[in-house]
């Protein structure tokens, strides 16, 4: 069983930088594959950028590719979201989520259904 923690949520400016961050106990963090997805207000929740539990590949979606790195430090057991240049449409509820049965070392899972394990969330508001 995975438990994850996010933080690092809070009312921002357009153009501010924010970092997420999301701390994973009661597993083997270094075997599990993480996401980040966003909830907006009216909207389904949809991936923003996943993460291979070799941290060697990432998948971004285009909404905040060049904007957004994702980063993992296996040694405190947490996924990082790095946030650049927030715009009003990244306002949402953000979720860090964890793959940890069946995970194939090089694969950056995008599909919300992959997961197993999901945090609580932390909210992201962006003024403009």
């Amino acid at each position: 069983q995975v438990q994850l923690v996010e933080s690092g949520g809070e009312l921002v400016q357009a153009g501010d930088s924010l970092r997420l961050s999301c701390a994973a106990s009661g597993g083997t963090f270094s075997s599990v594959a993480m996401g980040w997805f966003r909830q907006g207000p009216g909207k389904e929740r949809e991936i923003v950028v996943a993460l291979s539990r070799s941290g060697g590949r990432t998948w971004y979606s285009d909404s905040v590719k060049g904007r957004f790195t994702i980063s993992r430090d296996n040694a405190k057991n947490t996924v990082y979201l790095q946030m650049n240049g927030l715009k009003p449409e990244d306002t949402a509820v953000y979720y860090c989520a964890a793959k940890a049965k069946f995970v194939i070392s090089d694969v950056a899972y995008t599909r919300e259904g992959a997961y197993n394990y999901w945090g609580q969330g932390t909210q992201v508001t962006v003024s403009s």
